[in-house]
């Protein structure tokens, strides 16, 4: 017998209530066990019907759904899927509830609600079916502390100058890339990264990720040298490819049909990554459902790459790196607390230290 997760949509909207009762009930895997029209009357169900995953609207009234949200991961931690709106308080709010320990976010559509909904229903249902089946969520963060000081506007010098980390991540990548890139000096090598997000979102993002790490972190535009210390984010709804010109690496943005129902995507990436840097690249790919990134990490290591894939323990979903295991593109597989030392000691051309 089919084990279903039980679903609460926890939403001010009767129309969005209807909208995600009606496509999430389609799904043999889910079952919504009842609705709320705020946060007081969702801890109310929560306690009575006690459901795996929650969807949460960011602006209800009474109490929005941030404060909801960080009160629940306190006292009552559980996946929550955010529905956010696509302006830039939204997108703010959205990365705080990442930060907080949502899983994912799907945005509401701007205009004509209900068509607009029922076009996203095969990512809302994904995204909520991770959610409920999350390896892991992280409750109750509390604001991530802010970066060391920052040197002076240098271009950093690492040994292997010409080296690039190119990195992909989907679900739970926010809060991933904040760690990884957070433990990156300014004299690493240049990093390139696709994270599944809308657009809007990753220039937020990006700066985010700016005032928290040591490398500087922009959202990529067309053209944009690929330099030491500096991270380049794909923004959303575009494709990021990494090209080579002379004795440079520069940043290809353009629109082209979704990959692997992405854009950006990881594979198309990787898979420039595998033709412009050969040797001299570094790939990793990081926690996210399906399999985006999988076949363009191993171009990568086929093409003399280094490779590495997050591990199961430490993904929020074990998607992406389990395909690319599975294909044999990771070279090793480690958790995320270890892969910017790994990515670092890959590019410098050293070997892992031998166990006693």
């Amino acid at each position: 017998m089919l084990l279903r997760h039980r679903v609460l949509i926890v939403d001010d909207s009767a129309l969005m209530r209807q909208l995600l009762s009606d496509l999430l009930s389609r799904d043999p895997a889910l079952e919504v066990v009842g609705v709320a029209h705020d946060p007081y009357g969702a801890i109310e169900k929560i306690k009575a019907l006690r459901p795996d995953v929650l969807t949460l609207d960011v602006e209800m009234p009474r109490m929005d759904g941030l404060t909801f949200l960080e009160k629940l991961m306190r006292a009552h931690p559980m996946p929550v899927v955010m529905v956010s709106s696509l302006t830039e308080r939204g997108c703010a709010t959205t990365l705080r509830a990442l930060e907080l320990g949502a899983v994912d976010f799907v945005t509401k559509p701007r205009i004509d609600v209900a068509r607009g909904t029922v076009d996203l229903a095969d990512e809302i249902v994904d995204k909520v079916k991770a959610a409920a089946s999350a390896h892991r969520f992280v409750a109750g963060r509390t604001r991530p502390r802010p970066a060391q000081a920052r040197p002076a506007e240098t271009v950093a010098h690492f040994d292997g100058t010409h080296k690039v980390l190119a990195i992909g991540a989907s679900t739970g990548g926010t809060e991933a890339l904040r760690e990884l890139l957070g433990a990156l000096p300014p004299t690493s090598p240049g990093v390139v990264v696709v994270q599944h997000m809308p657009e809007k979102f990753t220039k937020s993002f990006a700066e985010r990720l700016d005032s928290l790490c040591q490398i500087r972190v922009r959202e990529a535009s067309d053209g944009d040298r690929v330099l030491p210390g500096h991270a380049l984010i794909a923004p959303g709804n575009f494709h990021l490819t990494i090209v080579r010109s002379g004795a440079e690496y520069r940043a290809r943005v353009s629109v082209s049909e979704p990959v692997n129902r992405h854009r950006p995507s990881v594979d198309v990436l990787f898979r420039s990554c595998a033709r412009a840097l050969g040797a001299n690249g570094v790939g990793v790919i990081l926690t996210g459902m399906g399999n985006d990134g999988a076949h363009g990490l191993l171009e990568m290591r086929q093409a003399g790459a280094r490779t590495l894939a997050q591990d199961e323990a430490s993904c929020v979903v074990f998607g992406m790196p389990r395909e690319a295991i599975l294909l044999g593109a990771a070279e090793e597989v480690l958790p995320l607390e270890r892969l910017a030392d790994a990515a670092l000691r890959m590019a410098s051309g050293r070997r892992p230290a031998a166990t006693p």
